[in-house]
């Protein structure tokens, strides 16, 4: 199928899913971009949410992008400070944090791939109102049992070490890197509470929703910055940033050191299950496909051998955390790279 044809049949299947998502109240609403090569379209279907009255969702939405934040900010800058030769996939914790601690021995190779052994349970509560600085307190912490185990705290600890390693801010350099890629929206919170902004999660009854903030607890316990979750974006940069990745897997743009990064990233390191590997960072298909989710309703598909790529942006959380229909949406936007 030609990369036109694709792309708007494929634009037209997840504007009916999303319609039908929006209509049975699975949703407020979402958006999505469709491309391939110089051939794209954005898709918006419903409304914002509640809070936002008559508002309809739009390309210039901005949605909490949740654990997108992953492969958007702190894996994209860790590839850069690869790089730039201020980082190794293959050194010790300790080299960057002098100290002798269960996590001292653990790699950045294996925060990435998720074989890290860090405790899959965040609850940075435990540290308020403590003197330890919070890398100390994530790598005190005995490691868990060798294997593959999805864990935020890794990449809370690389945007940590990024901020050392640059001596600045996680949401600066970040900054820094989108501008630089062409992406003019996307930012770390908070923004104003309006209806450009999707709201997500309403925790308490009667109390307002999570608007405008980060929706993950502990992303807000370090003031809405951190290496797992924080970024807000639309679906027009959300697209851009998926033609500058496969640019840069190309080797078209960016340095050769990033390019080999990408493709190093984009193959199967660590097996999962007959659905998926992980990469670095991402995860990987038998056929070639890479993608990354995010738990308020959001998702990036990217097919490096054909240049096709699907963004979609929700905030299916908005009506509770069990979100019906979602994981039936990416599977069918997995199953499109097969046409």
């Amino acid at each position: 199928m030609r990369d036109g044809e694709w792309v708007a049949d494929t634009g037209t299947e997840l504007r009916g899913i999303l319609k039908v998502m929006v209509d049975v109240g699975w949703l407020p609403g979402g958006v999505a971009v469709v491309g391939s090569g110089e051939v794209w379209e954005n898709v918006a279907v419903g409304r914002v949410g509640v809070e936002c009255g008559e508002a309809v969702a739009a390309p210039d939405t901005r949605y909490d992008a949740a654990e997108l934040t992953k492969v958007m900010a702190t894996w994209p800058l860790v590839g850069q400070a690869i790089a730039d030769g201020l980082l190794d996939l293959d050194a010790p914790m300790a080299h960057y944090f002098p100290g002798s601690y269960p996590g001292s021995k653990v790699t950045i190779r294996q925060i990435l791939t998720y074989t890290c052994r860090l405790s899959p349970v965040t609850w940075l509560e435990r540290y308020v109102g403590t003197d330890q600085p919070l890398a100390e307190a994530i790598l005190v912490e005995e490691l868990e049992k060798p294997g593959y185990c999805v864990t935020d705290r890794g990449f809370i600890l690389l945007g940590l070490l990024l901020e050392r390693v640059r001596r600045q801010s996680l949401d600066q350099l970040a900054t820094d890197l989108w501008r630089h890629m062409g992406l003019s929206a996307t930012r770390y919170g908070p923004l104003p509470r309006s209806p450009s902004v999707a709201p997500t999660e309403r925790r308490i009854p009667g109390a307002p929703a999570t608007w405008g903030v980060v929706h993950d607890e502990n992303a807000a316990l370090m003031g809405g910055v951190a290496g797992h979750a924080g970024v807000f974006t639309t679906i027009i940069d959300l697209g851009i940033f998926a033609r500058e990745l496969l640019a840069w897997h190309a080797g078209e743009h960016g340095t050769a050191q990033l390019t080999g990064f990408v493709r190093q990233s984009w193959l199967p390191h660590q097996p999962v299950d007959d659905r998926f590997a992980r990469g670095l960072a991402w995860k990987v298909t038998d056929d070639g496909l890479v993608y990354h989710n995010g738990s308020t309703g959001t998702s990036l598909f990217l097919h490096p051998s054909t240049g096709r790529y699907i963004g979609l942006l929700t905030n299916a959380i908005h009506y509770g955390r069990r979100c019906p229909g979602l994981s039936d949406l990416r599977a069918t936007i997995r199953a499109v790279f097969t046409y």
